[in-house]
């Protein structure tokens, strides 16, 4: 496993992190999860990304429990707040950062995490009362380092023009066929030292191949899971599938697999610090993991990128 240095910060992680979307806590069993975890530490992930919303705070549940052996400074963890957490608990204003900041830690069973993520943009909430919020969240050292996902870049401007601490990361949904962070967010952060932690980079398993045109998805995958399939009911389109199917010769030439090949085509970029991995099954992990230090030439990238087509979010 190799690592990056994530944005300003003194954060080393490996360019493989552990996401908890989904998965952990909610649609994979529990002894699933805990070798999900194992094999993560055994092929060197040091970072691990949830939220306080996954599965109701059951992720985070879960997390703690899974690691409260682990001594703390063998992981770097991250978390992030702004969806519900109860009919009145939502958003970025001061007093939730406070609340779910101190829920999240007793979840996780921790002192502090090393990374606060703001989930999403809440624009009920003045943009110099979260920042001042998350200031004081690093002043009191239950954070190390803050973050945001998803935010505009002139949401990034704004809230770097204030005096507070400052943004070390970004959390955007990119892959090989959502593209959009390229255009204007990468180079910003890049210039602010904001390091990427992408989601989705194999776009919810589509980029594994292990979905066919014509074909019902296999049994043990997310899109026939009953908790899991929501997010991609819009996404299994057959032509879109037989543009991915033509990733497969190229992955066979390397000596890879399709996920893997997808992978190394994200961390290619150096705005990417790590990309985050969702995995129901411990040789999912290991698969994924073993992507990094994979690097691809650009011959292979343009053949890849040819093969796709026009990719979703190419505007921003």
């Amino acid at each position: 496993m190799k690592f990056r240095t994530l944005g300003r910060s003194d954060l080393r992680v490996s360019e493989i992190s552990l996401g908890s979307w989904l998965t952990y806590g909610g649609g994979v069993d529990r002894r699933a999860a805990e070798g999900c975890v194992q094999a993560a530490f055994d092929a060197g992930v040091n970072f691990i990304d949830t939220a306080n919303v996954y599965s109701g705070g059951a992720a985070e549940t879960f997390l703690g429990e899974a690691l409260k052996d682990v001594p703390r400074d063998r992981y770097v963890l991250a978390t992030k707040l702004f969806f519900p957490m109860s009919p009145t608990d939502r958003g970025l204003s001061a007093a939730q950062i406070r609340k779910q900041l101190d829920a999240s830690l007793a979840r996780l069973r921790v002192d502090h995490v090393d990374l606060y993520q703001c989930h999403r943009y809440d624009p009920e909430t003045p943009l110099e009362e979260t920042m001042e919020a998350l200031d004081r969240a690093v002043q009191q050292g239950k954070t190390r380092w803050i973050g945001f996902s998803e935010w505009t870049p002139d949401q990034v401007r704004a809230a770097l023009a204030l005096p507070f601490t400052r943004f070390v990361s970004s959390q955007p949904q990119y892959s090989l066929l959502w593209r959009g962070p390229e255009a204007e967010l990468f180079p910003l952060c890049a210039a602010e030292g904001i390091g990427q932690i992408v989601w989705s980079p194999l776009r919810q398993g589509i980029l594994s191949g292990k979905y066919r045109p014509g074909a019902a998805p296999p049994p043990d995958s997310r899109a026939a899971s009953g908790s899991m399939s929501f997010f991609l009911k819009d996404k299994l389109d057959d032509a879109v599938l037989a543009r991915v199917a033509r990733l497969e010769p190229m992955a066979r030439e390397l000596g890879i697999t399709m996920s893997q090949l997808a992978l190394a085509w994200v961390l290619r970029r150096p705005e990417v610090t790590s990309a985050i991995i969702g995995a129901s099954r411990p040789e999912q992990v290991a698969e994924n993991c073993a992507a990094s230090g994979v690097v691809l030439s650009d011959e292979v990238v343009g053949r890849m990128e040819a093969a796709v087509g026009s990719p979703s979010g190419a505007g921003g």
